[in-house]
């Protein structure tokens, strides 16, 4: 059994896209359960993190979703500077997926 890690989408090969968001939102999902304080928003944060990587396995993210949940991630964990380089990340990952982009 292959595990979600090594998932890929057809053909073989994962839009490398893809694999950035999914790398920037593991490293922030990993730093998020090692900080120690709780924040009444880390729920919604959580949340967000899950659905971004949901979409990135898709294949095919909807743009306006992943901003979306970029926005909501950011509101709700933006205040702890501990977060902010992993969170700087993901919304990196995501401006991949926006039209101006890709040229």
């Amino acid at each position: 059994m292959r595990s979600v890690e090594q998932r890929r989408v057809a053909g073989g090969h994962e839009d490398p896209r893809v694999t950035e968001l999914r790398t920037a939102v593991s490293r922030l999902c990993r730093q998020l359960a090692a900080h120690p304080a709780e924040f009444p928003d880390r729920g919604i944060a959580e949340e967000e993190l899950a659905a971004l990587d949901a979409m990135a396995l898709s294949g095919t993210p909807d743009v306006p979703r992943l901003r979306r949940s970029l926005l909501l991630i950011a509101a709700a964990i933006g205040s702890v500077s501990a977060l902010r380089g992993a969170l700087r990340e993901v919304r990196e990952a995501v401006e991949l997926f926006s039209p101006s982009s890709r040229n």
